[in-house]
């Protein structure tokens, strides 16, 4: 049986986030469409003889013991499968933290799949995505490990196929924003209608057709840095931007890949941010 494994986790834009209403539980309804990009964490998880779960980071914002939501996926499976097993997780980021790209409940995901495979358990994705949406809403979506229209509070999940790949460039201010600040600050507008999701798209620019996110309603008076940031992607040859998630990360949809990589090389030479260039996966 496998004693360790090595997993990447990749980072999430939403191409769309529409908040619908405000549940009894605290959470929000919401319809999004999220995709995953090549930006990275590695996740290094190993089966050990003495119990307990070991979780190392290393990275400021990031705890290293149950307080990281990688810890309490570990310890969720170690109860299932009732092993005295003990667990050693390492995980490198890559992935800014508190920057609206997903990169903790992405790596929580990891664990899941991973730790699934080494305790030889044999959960379905499905009931991993169950175990995952009481650790974080984004959860069950890296679980999915597809393009999806996300609903409810994010655990309910439609494939979207046929999206054209894109390149992104993610451009983060370094300003860690609170997604429960961004959430407990919002004023929920009054909708007619939702906007319809088309069922293909054709290209890039048809992506940028259905780009919104009720999250910057918040998040940009408190940084108005993010929408400087997307007026300068689209100076420099994207064909549409948006803050992803809670923020303050920003992306730019790019349909070659020179431009997209002469945007990133003016953007670091102009500020201290951190800027990437990824595909779409």
């Amino acid at each position: 049986m496998l004693q360790s494994i090595v997993l990447q986790a990749p980072a999430k834009v939403n191409y769309r986030l529409d908040v619908i209403a405000r549940r009894p539980d605290g959470y929000h309804e919401l319809r999004m469409i999220m995709q995953r990009i090549n930006l990275c964490d590695e996740v290094s998880i190993a089966l050990h003889g003495s119990p307990g779960i070991r979780v190392s980071c290393g990275r400021e914002g990031v705890p290293d013991g149950e307080g990281n939501i990688a810890w309490k996926a570990a310890k969720a499976l170690l109860d299932l499968a009732g092993q005295p097993s003990g667990v050693e997780i390492a995980i490198q980021k890559n992935i800014p933290v508190a920057a609206g790209l997903g990169g903790g409940s992405s790596d929580c995901a990891a664990v899941l799949l991973g730790l699934n495979e080494l305790l030889g358990l044999g959960l379905s994705r499905e009931q991993l995505m169950e175990i995952g949406v009481k650790l974080g809403a984004d959860v069950p979506f890296f679980v999915f490990q597809q393009t999806a229209l996300a609903e409810g509070i994010g655990e309910k999940l439609s494939p979207l196929t046929g999206l054209p790949s894109a390149w992104v460039v993610l451009v983060n201010p370094n300003l860690p924003v609170s997604t429960a600040w961004v959430y407990k600050n919002l004023q929920l507008t009054q909708r007619d209608r939702l906007a319809t999701i088309p069922d293909s798209f054709e290209d890039v620019a048809a992506i940028c057709g259905v780009l919104s996110n009720d999250l910057e309603s918040v998040t940009i008076p408190a940084f108005p840095v993010i929408s400087e940031i997307k007026d300068e992607l689209v100076n420099l040859g994207a064909c549409c931007s948006l803050m992803s998630g809670s923020g303050p990360t920003v992306f730019g949809l790019f349909a070659d890949e020179t431009t997209a990589r002469k945007a990133g090389d003016t953007l670091r030479s102009n500020r201290d941010w951190f800027v990437a260039v990824v595909e779409t996966v």
